[in-house]
């Protein structure tokens, strides 16, 4: 029987881990859960640990110290994951933008031959619910540069939910990602696509945080825009992975 991960990234979650748990421990898959900490100094930790308890051998744990960034806390995850020989490895966030009733959707994919199952908010149209109009034109034309700069057939370049076969991380070598907000979400994408995987865009509706702050700020936008010109230029001078 295949195995499955879901690696959640958390700083000052406290607001949504305990549902958030519970929510993903009901969803009809098989999939254990890892929560990647960035030593949050609201108690989420401590949730987490207290649902440990409740699903045992069925959630965990890892703590780093200080925010490290979203991308590090991902690599990290996946190294995790992949040394404890799941077959699939998700990326999902905490504050329910992503909905975990979506993650059998994205498995199938997977199971179905695709590289990469993306949870797509622009592939049939734009399923954004509670974004001010701003941020949905800033995403939904950031996504726009990104294909017109790296010619990635992806219409939700910066999408976070997301769903790998085990052998499509395996392809990548993790410690040369260089980027740690939405610019990694790109980078992932570009890599896989670079080393030939199939990406299928899966529709799903983003619904923006109700509980807990936002972690977007200035330095994730650029790093986001300048970074996809890094990494075109990157891959016209080295090998794939």
């Amino acid at each position: 029987m295949s195995r499955a991960l879901v690696i959640i990234p958390t700083y000052n979650e406290i607001e949504n881990i305990y549902h958030m748990l519970d929510t993903v421990m009901s969803v009809p898959i098989q999939a254990d859960v890892l929560i990647v900490d960035d030593g949050s100094p609201d108690g989420t930790a401590d949730a987490v640990r207290e649902k440990m308890d409740e699903y045992p051998g069925r959630i965990f744990l890892e703590e780093r110290q200080g925010k490290l960034g979203l991308g590090t806390a991902y690599i990290h995850g996946f190294k995790w994951g992949l040394a404890r020989a799941y077959d699939y490895l998700f990326e999902m966030d905490c504050d329910f933008s992503h909905d975990p009733n979506d993650l059998p959707k994205l498995l199938k994919v997977c199971e179905g031959g695709a590289h990469v199952a993306i949870g797509s908010r622009y592939v049939t149209g734009v399923n954004v619910v509670n974004w001010p109009m701003s941020r949905v034109l800033l995403s939904y034309f950031a996504s726009v540069y990104v294909r017109f700069v790296t010619g990635m057939p992806v219409q939700d370049a910066t999408a976070g939910f997301k769903c790998y076969r085990r052998e499509t991380l395996e392809a990548i070598n993790l410690n040369k990602i260089h980027f740690v907000g939405y610019a990694f979400q790109i980078e992932m994408k570009f890599k896989v696509w670079q080393n030939g995987m199939k990406l299928v865009e899966v529709p799903v509706i983003f619904t923006d945080r109700t509980e807990g702050e936002s972690k977007m700020s200035s330095g994730i936008i650029k790093e986001a825009i300048f970074g996809v010109i890094k990494l075109k230029i990157r891959s016209l001078f080295r090998k794939r992975n």
